[in-house]
């Protein structure tokens, strides 16, 4: 009597299993939603203002202020000017803040910028930035780069999360 109670404790359990497959294998696959010109617009928006607040922080708070705009993952990676590979964020951090002291001033602004969503979370973006920075011996330097990278959203807002840059001629 114990053998047919465990016999059909299995077959039940096996078409618990059976069903639960079946059912599972007969749900259609969940389609993302549609990501409309609605959508990409405000993204965009989004995304230069994270820009534009970027510049001003860096503009008010200096070198450092650039912490709160890049992402911390270890997905993070930048290719600054001249560099041949790819820096960590935690490399990245260690130069801000060893030059952060050099610059009584730094103004950046967009020449042109052109942001690209990939989806809801992601953004692409490639431009030219202008900037002065003016060193503690008074001395100001014009730099002129071109940028590109990624962006992500996170539940604090859209972070920098990759991306290199290279110097451009100053115009004549």
């Amino acid at each position: 009597m114990q053998s047919n109670n465990m016999k059909n404790r299995r077959l039940f359990i096996l078409c618990l299993l059976y069903s639960g497959c079946w059912w599972a294998a007969c749900q259609a696959p969940q389609e993302p939603q549609p990501f409309t010109e609605k959508d990409r617009a405000a993204i965009v928006r989004e995304v230069q203002t994270m820009f534009d607040n970027y510049f001003q922080a860096i503009k008010k708070n200096g070198l450092t202020a650039e912490f709160s705009y890049l992402d911390a993952s270890d997905d993070f990676f930048w290719v600054p000017p001249a560099y041949t590979s790819a820096l960590s964020y935690d490399s990245v951090r260690t130069i801000l803040l060893e030059n952060a002291g050099a610059f009584r001033h730094i103004d950046y602004h967009w020449e042109t910028v052109r942001i690209n969503p990939l989806s809801p979370e992601l953004a692409a973006y490639t431009g030219i930035v202008s900037g002065t920075l003016l060193d503690t011996t008074g001395t100001a330097t014009q730099l002129r780069m071109t940028e590109s990278g990624v962006v992500i959203r996170r539940l604090d807002g859209w972070k920098i999360l990759c991306g290199q840059s290279a110097h451009l001629p100053l115009p004549k």
